[in-house]
């Protein structure tokens, strides 16, 4: 079979919706030049916000209990915990009303419209707990890159049902979003607890460290199986500050409840690692783009940090001339490992392939498409990003493949197909 009729592609998407917001943080202060000498801009507020006249307090604090409080289920809570995060800095504010505390705590948000932009570059996997082998259907878990203002990218969910044909339904999101809680502890964790969230779509993880300033990117999730037979869900992203690039482990509690640290090590400081689902001969094991050229195989006896790996796969057909990475976690099939890759040709078009490796030496490749799969097609060349199709991880069940990739850098598509025709269409590697 050729490599371009393997695929089926379904009409379903998923577009960006500027409807879809979270409530953030919205701190400000002096230029430095300006500040020396002179009150905290939040001190400077709140003497302003004493000295309105009541029934001007009352009609905002009407605004925050209505349209606020309407589009956020968790607004109050939220402007509260605004106030405490501030309060070292803003004095003694004991005397202050409930209402008062509300608009203060309103003054130190904002609404971010987390995917009004993007939504693209989708990681799958079977929902965590659910039974996979009672039937035909399987249901799962997809984590989403969304990009808002001043394209800070965050993540965002949803869950869906593939009957293993072309059969697929992608569950409505809520219309509220939760702002999480962060806590940090001794380990180098640090915990964001959605918990007001009432289903998965309501989480949403934006940069909360400084090395994610400009974005979480690129969630690869994987149901990772430890030693014992237990499952956790685990992913790897970019996090981004603007500048540089680094790796991250984020960690699900539960689905309201994750947990996130930059990864350490000399192979850490690049974009695109995906961990394999379990360890091999004793190892974690991850795959990376370590020199923005070639697929590298790493190990490490610490899943936090990463200091070695070599180049197993590069570059050998056209569609793949200027870079080769992974776009997902390795799915372990009969046939060894199977994973899903991109290139990078002509005019920076981005096309999805893939290759298999062995099982228990991965750094040994068996067979690669020569021709990619996806592609970006004519109607579909436009966009944020012109002429990239992408993804960040597929899922095989009962030997058929869902396989969600992101169109221009904008909006998600899907395509399924039959393992065996995948296969078919490698060649030796």
């Amino acid at each position: 079979m050729e490599a371009a009729d393997v695929f089926t592609k379904l009409d379903v998407q998923l577009q960006p919706d500027p409807s879809r917001t979270v409530i953030r943080p919205f701190r400000f202060g002096y230029p430095e030049a300006f500040a020396a000498g002179r009150p905290l801009r939040s001190q400077m507020l709140l003497k302003r916000l004493a000295g309105l006249h009541e029934g001007v307090r009352e009609r905002m604090h009407a605004f925050v209990e209505g349209p606020m409080q309407a589009r956020h289920r968790n607004a109050l809570t939220t402007f509260l915990r605004q106030v405490d995060d501030l309060a070292p800095e803003l004095g003694d504010i004991s005397g202050l009303s409930e209402h008062d505390r509300l608009s203060l705590g309103a003054y130190f948000s904002q609404e971010f419209a987390f995917e009004s932009a993007a939504l693209f570059n989708p990681s799958i996997v079977p929902l965590p707990g659910e039974e996979r082998e009672a039937g035909s259907s399987v249901r799962f878990l997809l984590s989403l890159r969304g990009i808002g203002e001043g394209h800070v990218s965050s993540v965002t969910f949803r869950t869906g049902t593939w009957d293993t044909g072309t059969g697929l339904t992608i569950d409505p999101p809520s219309p509220h979003c939760m702002s999480p809680q962060i806590q940090s502890d001794d380990a180098g964790w640090v915990r964001l607890q959605c918990e007001d969230s009432e289903n998965v779509s309501e989480t949403v993880i934006f940069p909360v460290l400084p090395d994610q300033r400009q974005g979480v990117e690129d969630l690869r999730m994987v149901l990772f199986t430890e030693e014992d037979g237990r499952e956790v869900l685990l992913g790897t992203y970019t996090a981004f500050d603007g500048r540089t690039a680094r790796e991250g482990l984020l960690r699900g509690i539960d689905l309201r409840t994750f947990e996130m640290r930059t990864l350490e090590g000399a192979m850490a400081g690049y974009k695109g690692m995906a961990l394999f689902p379990r360890r091999i001969g004793g190892k974690f094991v991850m795959l990376g783009r370590q020199d923005s050229e070639n697929i590298w195989l790493l190990h490490s006896d610490d899943i936090n940090v990463w200091q070695t790996g070599i180049p197993i796969m590069s570059p050998r057909y056209p569609w793949e001339f200027v870079q080769i990475g992974n776009c997902g976690s390795p799915i372990e099939i009969d046939e060894g490992w199977l994973v899903f890759t991109h290139g990078v040709g002509m005019v920076r078009g981005y096309c999805i392939g893939a290759c298999l490796l062995d099982r228990d030496d991965p750094s040994k490749v068996l067979r690669r498409t020569r021709a990619p799969l996806i592609f970006p097609s004519a109607e579909q060349h436009g966009g944020y990003v012109p002429n990239v199709t992408y993804s960040c991880g597929a899922l095989v069940h009962r030997r058929r493949v869902l396989l969600p990739y992101g169109i221009a850098d904008q909006f998600t598509g899907f395509a399924v197909a039959d393992l065996d025709d995948v296969l078919s269409a490698m060649v030796p590697g």
